[in-house]
């Protein structure tokens, strides 16, 4: 049960000053549930309009295509004019991974979007970036070369056929680029400096392009040429990072301005850390930094896990305490606040979100469980039994690693604390999991007995409910494994809690046990019935054996003298 796949989609489209034909096209994204429309940026100097949406992969494709076809609608190519390049009315159409997601994946999923806009819109498409079809496309500056105005030319020769779609132009949507890649971060650097050309300097340290080798003065000196003329260029010290210096009127100050472009090759903490190396080596100080626009969980969580690295502290902390630290380490409120819950995509779409029953409180929890429904049930509560007994191993943990005399060992104990931390995060989401299972096992009960695919529902609805509660038990059993070696080795002042945790986490794999027997029974297949009833009554085995070492471990601990 891993995280729920995410993909934004940023398509930018071929009309930036009429309110009308922007708010055509975000309605047409507005109309596909559970997709989000973030962000809406129109430009009128370009001519040209942002849009940003995130969802489930299907949604997001959905959008897409509905989004294009309004595009084609409602945008006449042969009248835009506009200075950013462009060669159709959905200029670009990217997919972006944000979690839960592969990028070959999203490949794939760009594949079948590319597809859908050309059979269902009759778009001619070019694949690039990570989708792209062939090598020489993967650059979006290569596949709009010649831009509109050429594009006539270039379906007329073979070389330039599309990769789906007519061949042959057409004058009022031209073509659309699809592509996969990952994140693209705005970040921004801030200097204590009013000059642009130092910032400059800092950013040309950094860039991959890098810069123009001079003879003399770096700036204006002669440009040195290889034989053929060509001039020569020193690489920055950042690869896929795009970067320039420019002054920032509004807060007096200057900036080293980058484009991330691929955030699991440059991240956002080592992109700061180098500017900061850069700039103090010409004797500038940086004193904070700016994301421009959403960023994705895992880049702050990257950041904040690398800045506790080097404190020494230990990772397995919740995840609100280790974007907290990434805020602050790189001076995100610098210029202005910054509210990880309006800028980080993940928890943006979480506001407002209808709470499952993890997002209740302890009061609200119990309640629903005493009502006179039978979901959630012995399922949830088992989860949530579980999840707090992977919390207190996690807990010991953390105290471990922080613990006076210990520091040579905050290595182990942060390594134990972040198995806690996802054993805890699994079982929170099979809290919920669990009541949607037997909520699908009900609907498919319920189907009228003539309905022809109610055997198929009731299969499928009996393996989730089957498979929800194996999932907590083999992470309530993994929860057992911490606190098993926190009750041996955390810190003896809290043994009594890895001691609790591990009666949790028996609690939670028996409980669970429980239901992967009752809801094996509603199995036809004999064998699939055995394999799941031999596998659940193993996972209780091993968790019953663990459960004695631990409280064995306890009990040695509490007898020991201080």
């Amino acid at each position: 049960m891993g995280e729920t796949p995410l993909l934004e989609c940023v398509p930018n489209f071929s009309e930036g000053r009429d309110p009308a034909v922007i708010r055509h096209i975000t309605e047409a994204v507005e109309s596909v549930d559970e997709v989000s429309l973030l962000d809406v940026d129109p430009g009128r100097g370009t001519n040209r309009t942002v849009v940003t949406f995130v969802g489930p992969p299907d949604a997001v494709v959905e959008a897409a295509v509905r989004a294009g076809r309004a595009a084609v609608e409602a945008i006449d190519m042969s009248r835009h004019h506009g200075e950013h390049p462009r060669f159709g009315a959905m200029d670009v159409c990217p997919l972006v991974p944000v979690a839960g997601i592969t990028m070959e994946e999203t490949a794939a999923h760009a594949h079948r979007l590319a597809q859908r806009l050309a059979d269902e819109v009759g778009l001619t498409v070019y694949c690039y970036g990570q989708a792209a079809l062939r090598p020489d496309r993967a650059d979006l500056a290569a596949v709009r070369a010649g831009e509109y105005e050429g594009l006539e030319a270039r379906l007329a020769d073979p070389a330039g056929a599309p990769d789906f779609g007519p061949a042959t132009f057409n004058p009022r949507s031209g073509a659309t680029a699809v592509g996969a890649r990952d994140f693209l971060v705005a970040y921004n650097v801030n200097l204590n400096t009013t000059s642009s050309r130092r910032a400059n300097a800092v950013a040309f340290d950094v860039r991959e392009r890098g810069r123009v080798l001079r003879r003399g003065d770096a700036f204006t000196g002669e440009v040195l040429r290889d034989p053929d003329g060509n001039p020569l260029w020193q690489p920055g010290t950042l690869p896929a990072v795009k970067a320039i210096g420019w002054y920032l009127e509004e807060f007096g100050i200057a900036q080293v301005s980058m484009n991330l472009t691929d955030i699991s090759v440059t991240p956002i903490h080592l992109a700061f850390e180098e500017v900061c190396e850069k700039a103090a080596a010409r004797g500038l100080r940086v004193t904070g930094s700016e994301i421009v626009g959403l960023v994705p969980l895992r880049a702050m969580l990257d950041a904040g896990r690398h800045f506790l690295a080097k404190q020494q502290r230990s990772l397995g902390v919740p995840d609100e305490e280790v974007v907290h630290i990434a805020v602050r380490s790189l001076g995100l409120d610098d210029l202005k606040p910054f509210d990880p819950h309006q800028k980080i995509i993940e928890w943006r779409l979480e506001t407002g979100a209808r709470p499952g029953l993890v997002g209740t409180t302890v009061t609200g929890f119990v309640h629903r469980v005493a009502a006179d429904s039978p979901a959630p049930g012995g399922g949830s509560v088992s989860a949530l039994a579980g999840a707090l007994g992977a919390a207190l191993g996690t807990m010991v943990a953390n105290l471990s690693a922080h613990k006076r005399g210990w520091d040579h060992r905050w290595e182990e104990f942060s390594a134990w604390a972040v198995r806690g931390k996802e054993c805890h995060e699994a079982l929170l989401r099979l809290v919920d999991e669990d009541t949607r299972a037997f909520d699908a096992l009900l609907a498919a009960y319920r189907l009228p007995p003539d309905h022809e695919g109610r055997a198929e529902a009731i299969a499928a609805a009996t393996r989730g409910a089957i498979e929800a509660p194996l999932a907590v038990m083999e992470a309530a059993l993994e929860a057992l494994a911490v606190t098993r070696a926190m009750a041996e080795e955390g810190l003896r002042s809290s043994v009594s809690d890895a001691g609790v945790g591990a009666l949790l986490a028996t609690a939670a794999v028996r409980g669970a046990h429980l239901n992967v027997r009752i809801n094996a029974a509603g199995l036809a297949d004999p064998d699939a019935r055995r394999r799941h009833l031999e596998r659940g009554a193993e996972l209780e085995a091993r968790a019953r054996d663990l459960e004695a070492e631990v409280l064995a471990a306890v009990e040695e601990r509490l007898a020991s003298p201080g």
